[in-house]
């Protein structure tokens, strides 16, 4: 198969679950022997026409220059690169920027989309650009030929509200066991004596939730505070908490060594988000052996049921905080590891969407949709 791959801001992973998917994905696929291309923005550090055996195409994004609406420009530069291509199946990783071009996609082309998280509920948000977000799913499940939900309340969502059929593909997580102590000393942390959260700062994620319920906390452990807070929100969380000490902002990481060995090594591991599907961080962290305390609703709970810790306010993670300890609930912890190995394996996530592509192109009955 001849495969696109839309959506992201490219690979090797330099921003998020997108783009860590998209790299494992196309290099899996490659490697199985498919004709398979990723757009990179022409900003990404990565600046070579290959990447192990993925076709590279960079193309024009304005956003580092307009913002926002270079999300819309870039878009369009790759859907208009695509036309040229012949590729017999166009994944499309989102649609908040991409939808309103559909109409531009390739008629032979396949356009199958991964529907993400519900974007317009993200409170980051004005309420005109939320409506305008809503439409943009719609668009996205009106003219794309098939759909991928990456949780099952996502694909509930999707019939429920539009009677649209969409295939249940969660994200994947490769196991981790094999931790470097040495990375602690590059974080001034111990073993078992600090806790963490990572995710993007956006008020829906919940971090100021969890660092206002490490202030009320007795305990004083230091908490790790990953993703790139240069943005309006984290400065803000950056001035809020300055005067605590053992809230410790870290930046973005990367490196996925030092990301599962801090996660192995932690006592809890925060995992506020509420919007979306199955987050690759959460699987990541159930992955490395973390004990996971997390927000209280559907996405999450779907995926770790009673193997963790829930909260919904502050005061709920003061208590986790003054009461639980890594050492005392092994169980959940190997409990989550089992479950990467036996329903999240990347190897498993990847060949489904391969036998999917595979059921599109053949039009087979169990590859169709309803419309």
């Amino acid at each position: 198969m001849k495969i696109g791959i839309l959506g992201t801001r490219g690979i090797p992973n330099h921003y998020g679950g997108f783009e860590q998917f998209a790299e494992f994905f196309a290099t899996y696929a490659a490697d199985q022997g498919h004709d398979v291309s990723v757009y990179n923005s022409y900003t990404h550090p990565y600046k070579e026409k290959k990447f192990k055996s993925v076709h590279i195409i960079h193309c024009y994004d304005p956003e580092n220059k307009i913002g926002t609406v270079g999300q819309f420009v870039y878009d369009l530069n790759c859907i208009l690169d695509a036309r040229e291509r012949n590729f017999d199946i166009i994944l499309q990783l989102g649609y908040t920027s991409s939808s309103v071009w559909y109409f531009l996609h390739p008629k032979k082309s396949i356009v199958i989309t991964n529907m993400d998280g519900l974007e317009w509920k993200r409170t980051k948000y004005s309420k005109l650009v939320q409506k305008v977000l809503l439409f943009a799913e719609r668009l996205a499940v009106k003219k794309s030929d098939f759909l991928i939900a990456d949780s099952l309340g996502i694909q509930k969502y999707l019939w429920e509200k539009y009677q649209k059929e969409s295939y249940y593909i969660a994200y994947g997580a490769y196991n981790f066991d094999n931790p470097n102590d040495e990375i602690l000393k590059q974080y001034n942390v111990e073993k078992e004596n600090f806790n963490m959260i990572m995710a993007r700062f956006e008020p829906e994620n919940n971090i100021e939730m969890v660092l206002d319920g490490v202030t009320l906390s007795e305990n004083k452990m230091p908490i790790l505070v990953i993703g790139n807070h240069n943005t309006k929100y984290g400065i803000y969380l950056k001035n809020k908490f300055e005067s605590f000490s053992n809230i410790r902002f870290c930046g973005a990481i990367y490196n996925l060594d030092h990301l599962n060995s801090l996660r192995y090594y932690s006592n809890i591991y925060f995992h506020g988000h509420t919007v979306g599907g199955t987050n690759p961080s959460l699987l990541e962290a159930m992955a490395s052996k973390a004990l996971i305390a997390s927000h209280n609703n559907l996405f999450n709970k779907g995926i770790l049921r009673e193997n963790a810790f829930y909260f919904s306010t502050s005061d709920e993670v003061k208590k986790i905080l003054n009461t639980v300890k890594k050492s005392d609930n092994l169980q959940f912890v190997e409990n989550n590891y089992l479950k990467i190995a036996t329903s999240f394996k990347w190897e498993q996530i990847n060949e489904q969407y391969l036998q999917l592509f595979k059921q599109c192109l053949e039009g087979t009955s169990r590859g169709k949709q309803t419309t």
